[in-house]
């Protein structure tokens, strides 16, 4: 049998190719050939729109709740995360803000998200005798928050302390990240939602005390 002739195999992929009665114009399904199929349920309508930058989302912008343009990575959208340890590295309070926002913004909400540790005799601990940070909260608005709450400050000064007298208290936080980081689902976040960000977050905090206990206890 000899091979097809050019004509024969252009009308066989013409009729391969052709689109069938039931598909649109547009690209979108048209009703059903059999009664079965049309009782499906009625079609959502769609979550993108144009915009300026090709598609958004409809409801909410990219990138999802507490996010914005990360000034350390050529302004993609993302979050940071504010921690504040024990001596030890125990995370004590933990926020969620977007990657936008000076960490001084929520120096003060941390300070207050700490809850009473219970344990010893006598009235639960809820406030630190002092607080070591970085000169990223250099600020007067920093050093009044802590005084209110009768607290030591013990914050960096820009253009004045050295790193290497700040690294003595700053590698325990910086260790701390690094543990939240080996949680495969905070590495990078996924979550649209604020509110399942930070159960995650909590969760892992609740594991590092975990380990901790079972390390050093």
């Amino acid at each position: 049998m000899g091979r097809p002739s050019p004509r024969t195999w252009l009308r066989q992929w013409h009729d391969l190719l052709e689109a069938p009665a039931a598909v649109a114009v547009r690209g979108r399904v048209g009703s059903a050939a059999s009664g079965t199929a049309s009782a499906a349920a009625p079609v959502r309508p769609d979550r993108l729109e144009p915009g300026k930058h090709r598609w958004r989302e409809r409801l909410e912008p990219p990138g999802g709740q507490d996010t914005g343009p990360n000034p350390t990575d050529r302004g993609k959208l993302g979050s940071k995360r504010h921690v504040l340890t024990d001596a030890r590295g125990v995370p004590l309070a933990i926020l969620a803000s977007g990657a936008n926002r000076h960490d001084s913004m929520l120096f003060e909400p941390l300070l207050d998200a700490v809850q009473p540790i219970a344990g010893l005799q006598g009235r639960s601990r809820k406030r630190p005798d002092r607080v070591h940070a970085d000169k990223g909260y250099d600020y007067d608005k920093c050093r009044k928050a802590l005084r209110q709450r009768g607290i030591q400050a013990r914050i960096a000064r820009r253009g004045i302390e050295s790193r290497e007298r700040l690294g003595r208290h700053r590698w325990v936080v910086e260790r701390t990240h690094s543990w939240f980081a080996g949680f495969g689902k905070l590495r990078i976040r996924f979550e649209r939602q604020i509110d399942t960000h930070m159960a995650l977050l909590k969760i892992a905090c609740a594991v590092i005390c975990l380990r901790f206990i079972e390390r050093y206890c």
